[in-house]
């Protein structure tokens, strides 16, 4: 490895870098709408499964022509799924304590239960379709690479 190449692991924790600043920030802004009065299906578009699969697109469109591409983005997703689910958790917890009433406070008896069901299940909820999509995003854009390449060029 050359000095100036990052490891499998410095690109993917680069890569998820700002999808990670950004789902820090999702979470209380969707929770804030909701308390605001907004219908869910309003907000339901601000959620941190549109940012996942925004994320996976980005990043196979970005690391197709890597070798290490699949991997790539299977550990930034990785490193950012559960990450991005913190947020969550700790939302439950304050609308828990205070008794506030919004779609957070569901489902979970303690703190424990809620960190684990939204960090861990939460994550591979995440994870699963974004690894999908994104392994598309890397095929198509390396058949098409292959095909453009392999295109014989038009006269005129």
């Amino acid at each position: 490895m050359k000095n100036n190449e990052k490891t499998l692991l410095q690109q993917a924790i680069s890569y998820a870098k700002t999808p990670i600043i950004i789902s820090l920030f999702l979470s209380p802004i969707r929770y804030i709408l909701e308390l605001i009065g907004l219908p869910e299906n309003a907000i339901f578009i601000i959620g941190l499964l549109w940012l996942t699969l925004g994320f996976s697109i980005y990043l196979g469109i970005k690391t197709f022509n890597k070798e290490l591409a699949y991997r790539i983005l299977l550990l930034s997703l990785i490193i950012f799924s559960p990450i991005s689910r913190i947020p969550v958790a700790i939302l439950w917890w304050v609308d828990t304590k205070w008794e506030i009433g919004t779609h957070y406070g569901l489902y979970y008896h303690n703190f424990g239960e809620a960190l684990l069901n939204h960090v861990i299940y939460g994550s591979l909820v995440q994870l699963i379709p974004a690894f999908l999509l994104g392994s598309i995003i890397i095929a198509i854009m390396r058949k098409r690479k292959t095909f453009t390449k392999n295109k014989p060029l038009k006269n005129g």
